[in-house]
């Protein structure tokens, strides 16, 4: 009858180790499945944002968000100079051929 003690007691040390030793493994892959999965989310989001400073770069440079070509100062001819301030500029006059 001593014998079957024993045996019963080995027995539930048996399966109490292997039941830590799966927790402890367990454990050990969540960690390392974290990390990975922090890692992943990183590189994502760093591509997002990569993505995003490109796109924007396109658009302010060659698209339609690109700044017009302001016109050459030679191209139009200089307003005459008045004596009083805050006087507006006289009208160019239309000049008709005979």
């Amino acid at each position: 009858m001593a014998t079957r003690g024993k045996d019963r007691q080995t027995r539930e040390q048996r399966e109490r180790a292997r039941a830590y030793q799966a927790r402890v493994e367990l454990h050990e892959r969540q960690g390392r499945r974290r990390t990975r999965d922090n890692v992943i989310g990183l590189v994502v989001g760093l591509l997002v944002i990569a993505g995003a400073i490109g796109a924007q770069t396109a658009y302010f440079a060659a698209g339609p968000g690109a700044p017009e070509p302001a016109p050459s100062s030679s191209a139009t001819p200089a307003a005459p100079a008045t004596d009083e301030p805050g006087t507006p500029a006289p009208l160019p006059t239309e000049t008709t051929a005979p």
